[in-house]
């Protein structure tokens, strides 16, 4: 992998993202190089459903269109394309989101981000070998100016909680009820509650897709 091109800037790697749908969600600096994480942003969705991955009838859809693009911007970009599937081993996406600091673990245990709120996800990373400026991130969560903290109270069955973590098995048994296929079709109550999720406003098909790997 060739050394960072001093041209080369996070403005610009936010546009050619962007032409892609995808944010940048973070970076961080590591071992003297700079990660950048990825993720779906705004109208992701609707430029996914257009590729032959969301057609093709293969499964994994989603991390193939993530291997095709992502690789495709890193040989662009000159950078290392990582990703947090295809392991084991696994690559550490939730220690670098946090590292990042645009991204915290929420009340409700899960991570949430500075733009996506519940809803971030992380769809691949770019790095490379030396130091590209970066932003300053956000001085705090999102969660610390959140008096109500609905994301606590949404979930039906109270599988989420500060003092015992998350109760898979309750979660799954939701799933399987008829009102539970509200989850199943738009997306986890508890992520949607979050103010910053909604402002963030990710399509319905989009979560029901996760969902339906999360509860096959």
């Amino acid at each position: 992998m060739a050394a960072v091109s001093q041209e080369l800037t996070y403005d610009l790697v936010c546009a050619a993202a962007a032409h892609h749908r995808l944010s940048v969600m973070g970076g961080l600096y590591e071992d003297g190089g700079t990660l950048m994480l990825l993720g779906p942003g705004r109208g992701f969705w609707g430029h996914f459903r257009t590729s032959h991955e969301m057609h093709d009838g293969a499964p994994d859809p989603v991390d193939r269109w993530s291997t095709r693009v992502i690789g495709a911007m890193a040989a662009t970009l000159g950078a290392e394309a990582i990703f947090p599937f295809g392991g084991p081993p696994y690559q550490p996406f939730l220690k670098w989101a946090m590292q990042t600091g645009r991204a915290w673990q929420s009340p409700a245990g899960m991570l949430v981000h500075d733009e996506a709120g519940l809803m971030v996800s992380y769809r691949g990373a770019l790095r490379w070998p030396g130091q590209i400026a970066l932003p300053a991130p956000p001085a705090a969560s999102p969660c610390a100016i959140c008096a109500d903290k609905p994301c606590m109270t949404a979930c039906p069955v109270d599988a989420l909680s500060a003092e015992t973590g998350y109760d898979v098995a309750a979660c799954h048994g939701y799933l399987d009820t008829d009102a539970g296929q509200d989850c199943m079709t738009s997306g986890c109550l508890a992520r949607r509650a979050c103010p910053v999720s909604q402002r963030f406003d990710r399509d319905p098909a989009q979560s029901a897709l996760h969902m339906q790997s999360f509860h096959p």
